[in-house]
């Protein structure tokens, strides 16, 4: 990850009992005196890896990151065909976020998000703007049913190849309705064969299409059979559900963020959210900068992504 902090070890991490049986994984590093910021990953189901530890300078902040239910460290896993995922929504995730907060004694706190993560903070932040100091998003979607549609079929008329794959992943007869549906149905297949395939044709199709440029490596993560499995189910689960929310909420809603700094970094090249979101997202925001970097995908690979990031991550260092 060029351009970001050094690496380093969390000083403190632990279990947080959050209910309905669901525990989540949380660490901390950085300065313990330093200023509060929390990391919502992407996915959903991706996670938080080490790598996002490196967004903030160490010693102006306390780094605050966990994993999202179902995922990663957290417990019971997503993956497991056996896991209640009724009880994973965004407002479950959203309610996790403030027990975190209120566990690790914070009053207020910088939010960063990237991806599904920037969904999620926008969510929580709506709700929690009195708990919000500033909110750094990347890779900016809003999970609404449009967005939805572009990535699972629209998208198909960027990359043809891989999503004829994608599609022929399910059954004949579901090719011309929802595949987020289709996807889910079969993740949920009580064969493991069925399952092992979806959710290795739809991470194939999640690699395919945050790519930009031919130098695209495939994502390493993508290789572990158990991270496909929780990833896909994580996925389909949201976005079959647009995050259990009304469509265009979060973009109607951001008017009550006034107040709230915001800064929103997207490529214009990203397949996978068009910079549109970010665009109006940044109009109706009273306090929001939104900073296009023109070579940019999906993430922070690029040079410039990672650079404006932590801009603003340095620029709200010292704000209290």
């Amino acid at each position: 990850m060029t351009g970001f902090y050094p690496e380093i070890e969390p000083y403190d991490r632990g279990m947080l009992d959050v209910g309905d049986g669901n525990r989540i994984h949380w660490e901390v590093c950085g300065n313990p005196e330093g200023k509060p910021a929390v990391v919502l990953h992407g996915g959903p189901g991706s996670g938080c890896a080490p790598g996002w530890r490196r967004c903030f300078d160490p010693q102006a902040y306390r780094i605050i990151l966990f994993d999202q239910r179902g995922c990663g460290r957290s417990t019971p896993s997503a993956g497991d065909p056996g896991t209640d995922l009724g009880v994973n929504t965004t407002p479950h995730l959203i309610a996790d976020i403030e027990r975190l907060r209120e566990h690790l004694d914070v009053d207020r706190w910088l939010v960063l998000g990237g991806s599904w993560g920037s969904t999620l903070a926008l969510a929580y932040a709506q709700r929690h703007a009195e708990r919000v100091s500033e909110i750094v998003l990347f890779s900016v979607v809003t999970t609404t049913r449009r967005e939805v549609e572009w990535v699972t079929r629209d998208m198909g008329r960027i990359l043809p190849e891989a999503w004829d794959r994608f599609r022929d992943g399910v059954p004949p007869a579901a090719r011309d309705g929802s595949l987020v549906d289709a996807y889910a149905e079969l993740l949920a297949d009580p064969d493991p064969a069925v399952r092992e395939r979806a959710a290795a044709g739809w991470c194939a199709w999640e690699d395919s299409h945050v790519a930009v440029g031919r130098d695209h490596e495939p994502d390493p993560t993508y290789a572990d059979p158990a991270f496909r499995m929780t990833f896909a189910r994580l996925v389909t689960h949201y976005w079959r559900h647009t995050a259990w929310l009304e469509e265009g909420e979060l973009l109607r809603g951001a008017g009550e963020l006034a107040g709230v700094p915001g800064v929103l970094i997207h490529g214009r090249m990203d397949l996978s959210g068009p910079p549109d979101i970010p665009w109006r997202l940044a109009r109706v925001w009273p306090d929001a900068t939104l900073v296009l970097i023109d070579e940019g995908g999906h993430g922070t690979g690029h040079p410039g992504m990672a650079r404006a990031l932590i801009e603003a991550t340095d620029r709200f260092a010292g704000r209290r």
